[in-house]
């Protein structure tokens, strides 16, 4: 294995009665990314500040780029770029103004620190606007120019943490491509999502957190492969009570209906003919449908398995993340059928 830039045992962070952090370990080799996976309130940001000095861990340890993140914490700082979830840059500056700033205070010359802020600006597509009052960017621009900041002092190792929250997909897509261009560069990255898809596209290894605690560990290939098969999904044209029924001859595992009755997802063995005859059995039963889709198995489908719910399910009483005050995200709720 590649020496590991990022190295954490057992890390527990708990805010009075609530355990944040229940044990997670980590081990990131030097040039490549570790995607965490996992909704809010899992622990993600709760563990980053563990990992970047911010937060002291009530159990376990933790290295970065070979430093304990509490007995060394600034040997650690010297060596880490982070990217909040929320912009950390000076909203009544410009972009360069930020940059040069964050130059002159890392002990840069004046003449160092902007030629450092014009290639920074220069990378990130933000030249044309880097003489712009910053509050008047868009939520793209200022995430890119937040992951710039980052890299003023030329750390070996980043953080990002939930980087592309909010952004449009055009924007998201920038941003993938910014990242992957910083690990050919030799970065080491952890970067913290919610977006399956995000970790699909940029992680090496993917460990999946949820109520703070690892629940899945490996490629995104191989935590696929956990879910044993594909995914069918079946949209109706009006809610029926025989629907989950009807499907259940199809299924692999428990039929999944959404809160108003529309939509319906069950694991299935992928075979030839299964969405015709997944239509004929619903016509046969009354059942109107709009749509049948059966697709291979996903990070989503990888998150159902392991959780029996979605990634972006409705908090539970008292499921927030303590540091954050967030909850989980918000979208459609799941009934789980019995198979």
């Amino acid at each position: 294995m590649s020496e590991l830039m990022i190295e954490a045992e057992g890390l527990v962070k708990r805010y009075g009665e609530t355990e944040a952090v229940a044990g997670v370990s980590v081990a990131v080799p030097a040039g490549t990314v570790l995607g965490v996976l996992g909704p809010n309130g899992a622990g993600k940001t709760t563990t980053v500040r563990m990992l970047t000095t911010l937060t002291a861990p009530d159990a376990g340890w933790a290295r970065v780029a070979g430093h304990d993140v509490v007995r060394e914490a600034k040997a650690v700082q010297a060596r880490i770029g982070v990217t909040a979830q929320e912009a950390t840059v000076d909203g009544m500056l410009t972009g360069r103004q930020n940059l040069v700033m964050i130059g002159r205070l890392s002990g840069l010359r004046r003449g160092d620190a902007r030629r450092l802020a014009g290639a920074l600006l220069e990378r990130f597509a933000l030249a044309d606007a880097g003489d712009r009052i910053v509050k008047g960017y868009s939520g793209g621009m200022r995430r890119r120019l937040d992951l710039a900041a980052g890299l003023v002092t030329r750390p070996p190792v980043l953080f990002l943490d939930e980087p592309t929250t909010g952004l449009d997909p055009a924007s998201r897509v920038r941003m993938w491509g910014v990242i992957r261009e910083l690990v050919t560069d030799g970065a080491t990255v952890l970067l913290t999502t919610q977006y399956l898809e995000e970790a699909d596209e940029l992680a090496d290894r993917i460990i999946v957190v949820d109520h703070g605690r690892v629940i899945a560990a490996g490629t995104a290939a191989q935590l696929k492969a956990q879910t044993g098969g594909a995914r069918l999904q079946v949209t109706l044209t009006t809610a029926h009570p025989e629907a989950a029924a009807a499907l259940r001859r199809f299924a692999a595992g428990d039929v999944a209906v959404s809160q108003d009755g529309l939509h319906l997802r069950a694991p299935v063995t992928s075979g030839s003919g299964l969405a015709s005859a997944v239509v004929r059995t619903l016509d046969t039963a009354g059942v109107s449908v709009d749509d049948v889709e059966v697709h291979p198995p996903s990070l989503d489908d990888v998150f159902f398995a392991l959780t029996g719910r979605p990634a972006d399910e409705h908090p539970t009483p008292g499921d927030v993340d303590p540091e954050s005050g967030a909850g989980r995200s918000l979208a459609t709720r799941e009934q789980v059928l019995p198979a």
